[in-house]
């Protein structure tokens, strides 16, 4: 939208000047008057960030994971996952001993702990002042659903048996997935100073689950992965300015041929 400014002019009439010297000296200099201050609006405080624009932003990070721009991390993840299986059985015997802070550990990045910490985090969000830390728990809620929705389903697409028998939903590990999920969204909004102690949390998820027998090194090392790219991805999509999305847009168009009669839909996002 064009925005017309009303420009305001000041005309000013001199006196000719005497043609003899004047005694009362030079005539004193006229003052401009002040150009009107002009006031943008206020800008939108969430950009795209907002409750309203949460299924959609759900819907583009969901799909933002498998763009191209992910490929390459999600081969490597692939090939580094597929290379830790060989060493599955190692580390599963070489995870013994005493380690007080493992099931500890485990149970707060189980699903209820996560879940009050994510809901928690955005609630707080909600009220803070500071604009990064809204927007991270913003992106940490939406990160969230994104990769729980992803481990879900490449559970029970893969029916991998667990370490300990209980079930056939071992890979990939939904704990370590969702850490660096977290991990993964506060290194993108505040840098490798709280980027770097993040993973390292997330790294002793994983570690906690090898060593309570519910993973495998596998599973965990394809759910760091899955984090991290879910993490990333929702940062990147939600940061994008507001021109470049226009929503979710529906079209539905005949079809007329000679044998043929129905009607197509298409969906732009």
């Amino acid at each position: 939208m064009n925005v017309l400014l009303p420009l305001v002019l000041v005309a000013a009439v001199t006196p000719a000047a005497p043609t003899s010297r004047s005694t009362e000296g030079p005539a004193p200099a006229l003052e401009s008057s002040p150009a009107p201050e002009v006031v943008a609006p206020p800008a939108d405080r969430d950009g795209r960030r907002t409750l309203r624009a949460l299924p959609a932003n759900l819907l583009h990070g969901a799909i933002g994971v498998v763009s191209a721009q992910n490929l390459p991390i999600l081969l490597a993840g692939g090939v580094a996952a597929a290379g830790s299986s060989f060493l599955d059985g190692t580390t599963r015997e070489a995870a013994t001993g005493q380690l007080g802070w493992s099931s500890t550990l485990e149970t707060a990045g189980g699903p209820v702990y996560s879940t009050i910490f994510v809901a928690g985090m955005f609630t707080a969000g909600r009220f803070a002042h500071g604009e990064r830390f809204r927007a991270m728990t913003y992106d940490m809620l939406d990160a969230a659903v994104v990769n729980f929705t992803y481990t879900e389903v490449l559970k029970a697409a893969v029916g991998r048996e667990r370490p300990n028998g209980q079930d056939n939903k071992s890979f990939p590990s939904g704990h370590t997935s969702n850490a660096f999920a977290m991990a993964s969204v506060a290194q993108g909004h505040y840098g490798w100073k709280v980027g770097v102690p993040a993973y390292l949390l997330a790294g002793l998820m994983g570690v906690s689950r090898i060593h309570e027998d519910k993973h495998w090194l596998s599973d965990v090392v394809a759910g760091a992965g899955l984090g991290y790219v879910v993490g990333q991805t929702v940062v990147r999509v939600n940061g994008r300015p507001l021109a470049r999305v226009a929503g979710v847009t529906w079209s539905v168009s005949p079809i007329v041929a000679r044998r043929a009669r129905g009607l197509q839909m298409s969906v732009v996002f």
